[in-house]
């Protein structure tokens, strides 16, 4: 579904990623892991169009979308969940749910979406009528990934979802991106949570210093011993 070859982008004179090849077949629930700092982020806003890219190429279903405008690549399908979830503080749950159905594809779908989404975050209809920033930071997190659900993804990226939240609600959110892959759904998912993510995808980069340092199946990746003393604490 995706491929990422050659991928090199830059700040000013920095150089972020080098040469980074990333792919993920349709159906797959691929993880990305590294330290702070590695790139991670950025190469997903290079996928969603947010960021320019110095040189590489992308391919999506085939269809080269390097050039293309991020509102272009979001109507193919490639929906972005960031980090910090983003949301429009003093509109309601469902205000925010709506937004996420702009392209003409998802607001056919508006009102389908809307059901699963409720039925998928029980917080979230439970919280419909209040506003985004009266939220916990749990079901700020679930309102995101929800308002992503609603564009109708075929390839969701997924931007550390369980940063700064505790162990229970990491728990129910990862517990969520297993459902939504067991469903079909193709996922990119980066994540300071490691062993989660290496537990839960099918398979995993690492990126370091801008650069892929391992790739493998992610099973394979636990029992890694460069993985685990560098990333499991083992």
């Amino acid at each position: 579904m995706l491929e990422v070859k050659d991928l090199n982008v830059s700040y000013q004179e920095l150089r972020i990623l080098q040469e980074v090849n990333v792919s993920v077949k349709d159906g797959e629930l691929v993880s990305i892991i590294g330290s702070n700092g590695a790139g991670k982020t950025t190469l997903l806003k290079a996928i969603a169009g947010l960021l320019k890219v110095t040189t590489g190429k992308m391919l999506y279903n085939g269809m080269e979308i390097t050039r293309l405008p991020s509102h272009e690549r979001a109507r193919l399908g490639i929906v972005y969940v960031p980090e910090g979830r983003r949301l429009f503080p003093y509109l309601t749950v469902t205000e925010n749910l709506e937004l996420g159905a702009y392209s003409p594809r998802a607001r056919a779908k508006s009102k389908e979406n809307m059901e699963f989404v409720l039925s998928l975050f029980q917080r979230l209809q439970e919280r419909k009528g209040q506003q985004a920033i009266t939220l916990s930071g749990g079901e700020q997190q679930m309102l995101a990934m929800g308002r992503g659900l609603m564009a109708s993804p075929e390839l969701m990226l997924l931007d550390e979802p369980s940063l700064g939240l505790s162990p229970i609600l990491t728990g129910e959110i990862f517990d969520v991106i297993r459902k939504l892959h067991e469903n079909g759904l193709t996922i990119l998912l980066v994540e300071q949570n490691a062993k989660r993510a290496l537990e839960l995808s099918d398979r995993t980069y690492v990126l370091e210093n801008g650069s892929i340092s391992i790739q493998g199946a992610s099973k394979e990746l636990l029992s890694d011993d460069r993985v685990r003393k560098a990333y499991l604490g083992l």
